[in-house]
């Protein structure tokens, strides 16, 4: 078992021998600017036949010499010098204390205190990343301080056997305890995100059953779409939910989105009183007004503008996870409830003229009054990136609703280009104003404009007689084919008088068309050489042409004699 492990220590080293390593370790720490430059040529060799592998201790001792042979030089300016020795130390602490992170973040302080290294190198380092520049005086201290911790807890312990071999042992040992610290953080990071997942769903389940026990108490003859929300005195557990919701913000909001919580099952839209029977429609999805006043107490209070965001961008997650794998029925409340969000959101027109009472029935049924103010280019590409039968409609919502509308010509064309992509027509556009200035895109683009420019052209015949202008149009159809047919007559095509979908086909191909390209071949052939193929005489002047010429013969000689030429047309057959 010693020796497996002692062959599994030994590697390839970028030095020649243990002198080199010597020599380098001795010039690094000297005090002859000379000395350290050699001694830095060897690093940088070192370094470029370790690629990415060279140790971090050798690294940072280089980063640290060069600063202070850049300083005795005297060529730079001591705020030069300030921000070398800066980028030197930082990349000290993150390189040295890096190994130690595990997957939770923990304090740069404490992982340097684990490692010996004083408190006020950490502070300085913050003091270059956070805030204003040290003097060139606490550079230099730090400098001079890291250089001997490296030399202490680095170099010297290389000096006692090979060089490397202590150094690699001790980095196996951190390595495996690391390791295991990480396997640590990971368990108690899952089990902590396993009893978050817990509690949330405990919380909405508890709000769920006070809510039917709400409905369930109100009376047979009672219409149970129009009840007061809140039902009951729910105080105590919103009160929970919403000190979850300031720790665990994003476990609740993936509660709420799973089946059963804001995407209702079939059997809870029956309890609420909800129509299932009806189909909705999906290009513009609106919620029940049971399922909105069942879930109004506890959004009402967690209507943070930092909640509403992060729940308009899960809704929008789950909406394009839906692509992979699609449901109607999820797709449709998770559409509705983004839809339901960003009308609330619209309060540009103003009601000068509503009573009190109005105002009231208005904000009753919203989760939020006041305006919020979103992000709406994330909010915009979220809704771009989950396309599906409602991305029209909410696309068009969101528009109305940006603080800094985009153009008009702009939202014309981005809402032409998502209907089409969704197969969709969005509710804003007007063929009679817009089909003249608009692009064609797709086949059916191009049939409503024809029908257009038609209807327009001779709208007194459409007006008056519209069953003779249909009887026109069967007479002029037939004629075409009459005409196509007469053309064809004695050829071996003949008109396909069939209605087929040539959009299944791809070019070249007909329906019962086998893939064996033997099937295009005629039944009945025959052959000729090129001699006997008919040519038409030509002119004195297309023989003359430099060009006719060109084909035979080059600058440097004929490229075929005529007997060649002779040969090759001989052995050609024409079908």
């Amino acid at each position: 078992m010693k020796k497996r492990s002692s062959e599994k220590r030994r590697h390839v080293v970028a030095w020649v021998n243990k002198a080199e390593w010597d020599q380098v370790l001795e010039y690094l720490y000297s005090k002859d600017s000379s000395l350290q430059r050699y001694a830095l040529h060897r690093v940088s060799a070192w370094r470029s036949r370790y690629a990415s592998s060279c140790p971090v201790a050798v690294d940072c001792t280089a980063d640290l010499v060069r600063c202070q042979v850049l300083d005795r030089c005297g060529q730079l300016d001591g705020d030069d010098l300030v921000l070398l020795y800066g980028a030197a130390l930082v990349r000290f602490v993150n390189l040295i204390t890096e190994r130690q992170q595990g997957k939770t973040a923990r304090p740069l302080r404490r992982l340097a205190g684990n490692l010996n290294i004083p408190e006020w190198v950490v502070n300085l380092r913050h003091d270059f990343t956070h805030r204003k520049l040290p003097t060139l005086k606490w550079c230099r201290k730090g400098c001079g301080v890291v250089l001997e911790w490296l030399q202490h807890e680095y170099w010297s312990r290389q000096l006692g056997g090979g060089a490397g071999e202590d150094w690699e042992s001790q980095s196996d040992g951190e390595d495996e305890e690391m390791d295991l610290r990480r396997q640590e953080d990971d368990l108690i990071a899952r089990q902590k995100e396993k009893e978050a997942y817990m509690k949330a769903r405990e919380l909405l389940i508890s709000f769920e059953k006070e809510q039917y026990q709400a409905i369930n108490g109100l009376h047979e003859d009672t219409e149970k779409s129009l009840w007061p929300a809140p039902f009951a005195d729910m105080s105590w557990l919103l009160g929970e939910i919403k000190q979850f919701a300031v720790e665990s913000s994003d476990w609740l909001i993936d509660v709420l989105l799973e089946d059963g919580f804001l995407v209702p099952t079939v059997e809870q839209l029956e309890t609420l009183g909800c129509d299932t029977s009806a189909n909705a429609s999906p290009t513009e999805p609106k919620l029940p007004r049971a399922l909105l006043r069942f879930w109004l107490p506890l959004l009402k209070m967690l209507n943070s503008p930092a909640f509403i965001h992060f729940l308009l961008e899960k809704l929008f997650v789950e909406l394009k996870l839906l692509t992979k794998e699609w449901n109607d029925h999820r797709a449709f409340y998770l559409s509705a409830w983004i839809s339901e969000v960003i009308l609330c959101n619209n309060n540009k027109f103003e009601y000068h003229f509503e009573t009190k009472g109005q105002r009231k029935a208005r904000i009753k049924d919203r989760i939020f009054v006041q305006r919020i103010q979103l992000r709406w280019q994330q909010v915009l590409s979220a809704c771009l990136d989950a396309p599906c039968v409602s991305t029209p409609h909410l696309l068009q919502v969101i528009l109305d609703d940006m603080e800094h509308p985009l153009p008009r010509e702009t939202r014309q064309k981005l809402l032409q280009l998502c209907s089409i992509y969704t197969q969709t027509a969005h509710s804003n556009y007007d063929p009679s104003t817009e089909q003249k200035r608009q692009p064609i895109y797709t086949l059916e683009s191009l049939h409503e404009k024809l029908q257009h420019s038609r209807h327009h052209s001779h709208p007194w015949r459409s007006r008056a007689d519209p069953e003779r202008s249909e009887a026109s149009q069967e007479n002029k159809s037939a004629n075409a084919l009459a005409e196509r047919a007469k053309l064809l007559r004695g050829s071996p095509w003949q008109l396909c008088a069939d209605k087929v979908l040539w959009k299944n086909y791809p070019l070249g191909k007909i329906p019962g068309q086998s893939d064996d390209p033997s099937c295009l071949m005629l039944e009945n052939y025959s052959t000729m050489t090129v001699f006997d193929q008919p040519v038409e005489l030509e002119s004195n002047t297309a023989h003359n042409a430099p060009g006719v010429s060109a084909a035979v013969r080059t600058a440097d000689g004929p490229l075929w004699n005529h007997s060649d030429v002779n040969r090759l047309k001989s052995g050609l057959q024409l079908f």
